[in-house]
């Protein structure tokens, strides 16, 4: 083996070496991309609470579950605390008084509109009368069906926003009509009975 061969040889090696080791060395970028994508989950992992809302109306359009007759529409504005609802829900049970509450998760898909999840509770209260020291978000007044078994709703929803992503950020979540009145005291729920109405809330008019 010639002198000019062995140093062909030992130069390939040591270039094979070398890109090795650059192959098994993270890129500036690569560990840049792991950083910001642990950043985002923390981000993500911290909900916070917002207090304004970034977006000016929002609406619910009532599909019947439970195999009622239940519908309505309703429009949800930023007021004050919170959200206030306003609109009418059509057959209810008649002269009868019936909960509402916005509910954890826009998912109305179950026939007894189940997928909806519990009610809307971002702070971790227990259930109660919306306005009183502890309740829950989606905690909201009853409301009332007439003779035709049409109510007039004109409720109020305190400590949720509308739009910004927030942990309070109800667009995305359910508005769940019951079948019975929320008696404000029992958990998880008010002992409200069936969901008899469902809806996603969706940003606009």
């Amino acid at each position: 083996m010639t002198p000019a061969f062995r140093t062909a040889r030992w130069l390939a090696g040591a270039a094979t070496l070398a890109l090795a080791g650059c192959a098994s060395m993270p890129s500036g970028d690569s560990t840049s991309a792991t950083a910001a994508t642990a950043t985002t989950r923390a981000t993500a992992g911290a909900a916070t609470i917002a207090t304004a809302s970034t977006v000016g109306q929002a609406l619910v359009v009532l599909v019947p579950a439970s195999g009622s007759l239940v519908s309505g529409r309703l429009a949800l504005r930023p007021m004050g605390d919170g959200l206030h609802l306003s609109g009418e829900i059509g057959g209810l049970t008649r002269n009868a008084t019936h909960a509402i509450h916005i509910h954890e998760r826009g998912d109305c898909s179950a026939a007894d509109a189940s997928s909806a999840g519990g009610h809307f509770n971002p702070t971790g209260q227990p259930h109660g009368k919306a306005g009183t020291a502890a309740h829950h978000a989606g905690d909201m007044d009853n409301i009332v069906a007439n003779a035709s078994g049409v109510a007039t709703v004109n409720v109020h929803a305190r400590g949720v926003v509308l739009g910004g992503g927030a942990g309070n950020d109800a667009i995305g979540r359910a508005v769940v009509v019951h079948a019975q009145r929320d008696d404000y005291t029992s958990q998880p729920a008010g002992d409200a009975g069936a969901r008899v109405a469902c809806s996603v809330i969706r940003a606009g008019d």
